[in-house]
């Protein structure tokens, strides 16, 4: 049995060529096919077809990516010099415009967040870059959306992951931090004194015109200084009227129990 060679090679090349021609990609991925170098369109998901040497194709991933963004030293706009890095997360949405736009998505995406970054920081004062990083991350992020959009691709999250300040500069901080304590503390005592003395007003104004209640008043502090022991108290009005001798009798009866 003589072995068809020429049949057999032409077997060959055609299942190499099928092979070479069957594409598949991804729920996640998308290709971007070019024609002779010219763009062709998008294929995928799943199993597609191209035309083998004559094809070719630019794998693009649609999924949530993150990218970080290394420490960058910036002034504020108090002249403060700090160290920030963040993280940016993207994901591209035209896969075509992705690949022809722009000659690496990834890498520009990077330089574009880095520039932006100091650009947005460098317009705050120090308070508001430590206070107000929700609102910065925000305006970091419709500023890199604005600009990649035409890259096919947007930018979903910002965050700024630390922001590093010199030494003096966190003493500094600690001690603005310990002087506005200090001055809420003195803020509290005073309206504290403020109404105790407007309390004290109204008990003095009150015993001026109940006099009787001021003696029973003074009655009860003279109770309350006898459970001492050992204290000779004499009443202010110990000398005549009933109610000094009645105190006095109230603290000689106190001294005999003890």
């Amino acid at each position: 049995m003589t072995l068809n060679i020429p049949l057999i090679a032409g077997i060959f090349v055609v299942i190499v060529l099928i092979a070479m021609a069957v594409k598949i990609t991804r729920q996640y991925e998308r290709a971007v096919v070019f024609r002779f170098g010219k763009l062709l369109g998008e294929k995928g998901p799943g199993l597609f077809l191209i035309i083998p040497f004559v094809d070719r194709i630019e794998r693009v991933d649609l999924r949530v990516r993150e990218l970080n963004v290394p420490k960058q030293t910036m002034i504020s706009s108090d002249n403060v010099s700090l160290d920030v890095d963040a993280v940016i997360y993207f994901k591209v949405t035209d896969s075509c415009r992705a690949i022809v736009e722009v000659e690496d998505y990834e890498a520009a995406t990077a330089l574009l967040s880095q520039t932006t970054l100091r650009d947005v920081l460098g317009q705050n004062e120090l308070d508001s870059i430590l206070s107000e990083r929700d609102r910065l991350n925000k305006k970091v992020q419709e500023l890199l959306d604005v600009a990649t959009d035409p890259w096919g691709m947007q930018v979903v999250l910002v965050t700024m992951r630390d922001v590093a300040l010199p030494e003096n500069m966190l003493r500094a901080i600690a001690r603005q931090a310990e002087a506005e304590r200090e001055k809420r503390s003195r803020i509290i005592l005073a309206e504290a004194e403020y109404q105790a003395s407007e309390r004290m007003s109204e008990a003095a104004a009150f015993y001026e015109k109940t006099p009787v209640a001021l003696k029973l008043r003074e009655f009860q502090t003279l109770t309350e200084i006898a459970k001492e022991k050992n204290l000779i108290v004499i009443s202010s009005g110990a000398a005549g009227g009933d109610g000094g001798i009645g105190a006095t009798a109230g603290l000689t009866k106190a001294f005999t129990e003890r």
